[in-house]
């Protein structure tokens, strides 16, 4: 148990961050997860749109510490070769 005040608060701090870092990983999984929905679905135009959508998110979760760039890069690349072999 903290026993110092800034400890404390580092607590209250700490569990405060962890909501907003998990609101945000689960609202990146959920553009993610509509760009594969389609692209499962063989749709490529609503893929496409799909992931307009979810790169920002990506790369906004990089600037947030949510996740790690290389990470991020890596999904967005992946997903960007998935959408344009459906595309062709």
């Amino acid at each position: 148990m903290a026993n110092s005040l800034q400890a404390k608060k580092r607590i209250r701090s700490n569990a405060k961050r962890a909501l907003v870092n998990k609101s945000r990983k689960s609202r990146i999984r959920t553009f993610v997860k509509k760009v594969e929905l389609a692209l499962e679905g063989g749709n490529a135009e609503e893929a496409r749109l799909a992931f307009i959508a979810a790169q920002p998110e990506l790369m906004r979760g990089v600037t947030k510490g949510v996740i790690h760039k290389k990470t991020a890069s890596r999904k967005v690349s992946r997903l960007a070769k998935r959408v344009k072999a459906l595309s062709a």
